[in-house]
């Protein structure tokens, strides 16, 4: 019996050391991902400590401003992609990655607050000599675009939140993740160098409602930018960054805002889009009954529809009074 015992615990050893080397992952460097998945719409401009990745393009209309787009966690302004395609013969578009995500990498001192992340967003409109702007964010984009309505409202004129993060409190329906796998301590030291690329796949069919959309080229994308020279940190330690509990401040967001939303969210659930409503004093929510936690990605011709006529709205009076 002891003999079985031993013979055991060395094929459970074995197994797992297999399961280690083969999906252990160096860093990928920045230079190389750069010519993958950087183009002639790329630029790369320093600002508060890290060397943000963006792309600023599409028609600007007169008397509209552009328009910020801001994606989640793990993601980059790859995202947005299709948005650019259906909006940028009506909207200037200025979308970027966020620093610790895409091409920018981590920032010089690993602070990846929501705090920061709304500072590194208001140096980067300065350096591009940009005033006012509509902002749209998804997930920790849209929590980063509320603050920053919150902290710069003369910046803002209108706000658009695609199942946003922000509460803090526990809402009937959520389920856990992959990027809980994140928040347990072991775990954390495996995936900064131990990378499954099913952990990203899998990631991506709980974001989406359509496990058709979910291609091998999409995987790939999000897996090799995962692997970029120092993201996994990052991402680790975005996810180990005490939470910021400042839901209070929301009824304070005097901005029109959109509050688009998939109906099959299982990260974020419709219920807080409703939350959302309730306390944003000026919005209007959209549910996507079909769409998961990314509908501007899964659906972007529909989403982008509807938020384009949320942006070309003429002003009210009371609106426009507010330009500084």
């Amino acid at each position: 019996m002891r003999k079985l015992v031993i013979i055991l615990v060395l094929a459970f050893f074995a197994m797992n050391c297999g399961f280690l080397l083969v999906n252990y992952r160096p860093d990928v460097p920045p230079e190389r991902l750069n010519e993958e998945y950087a183009d002639g719409r790329s630029r790369f401009v320093a600002v508060d400590g890290a060397n943000v990745h963006l792309r600023d393009e599409g028609e600007a209309r007169a008397g509209t401003p552009p328009l910020v787009l801001i994606h989640g966690t793990a993601a980059s302004l790859h995202t947005w992609e299709g948005w650019v395609r259906e909006l940028s013969h009506d909207l200037r578009l200025i979308r970027f990655d966020l620093p610790g995500f895409g091409l920018t990498g981590p920032n010089e001192d690993h602070d990846y607050r929501i705090s920061r992340y709304a500072r590194t967003l208001d140096a980067l409109l300065d350096a591009l000599g940009v005033g006012r702007v509509d902002v749209a964010g998804n997930s920790l984009g849209g929590y980063v675009a509320w603050v920053y309505a919150l902290e710069r409202p003369q910046r803002v004129r209108r706000l658009i939140l695609i199942d946003a993060a922000g509460y803090a409190s526990d809402v009937p329906g959520a389920k856990p993740t992959t990027l809980d796998a994140g928040r347990v301590p072991l775990l954390r030291s495996l995936l900064r160098k131990v990378t499954p690329r099913s952990l990203v796949r899998s990631g991506l069919l709980e974001v989406y409602a359509d496990d058709s959309k979910v291609t091998p080229a999409l995987v790939e994308r999000y897996y090799r930018l995962l692997l970029r020279a120092g993201n996994r940190d990052a991402l680790i330690a975005r996810l180990s960054t005490p939470w910021e509990d400042r839901e209070g401040e929301i009824p304070s967001i005097r901005q029109p805002t959109l509050i688009q939303w998939g109906g099959q969210d299982r990260w974020i659930p419709p219920a807080v889009g409703e939350r959302f409503h309730a306390d944003l004093p000026h919005s209007e929510l959209l549910i996507y009954d079909d769409l998961g936690h990314v509908p501007m990605e899964e659906d972007p011709v529909r989403t982008a529809r509807d938020a384009r006529a949320f942006l070309l709205r003429p002003e009210p009076a009371a609106e426009s009074s507010n330009d500084p």
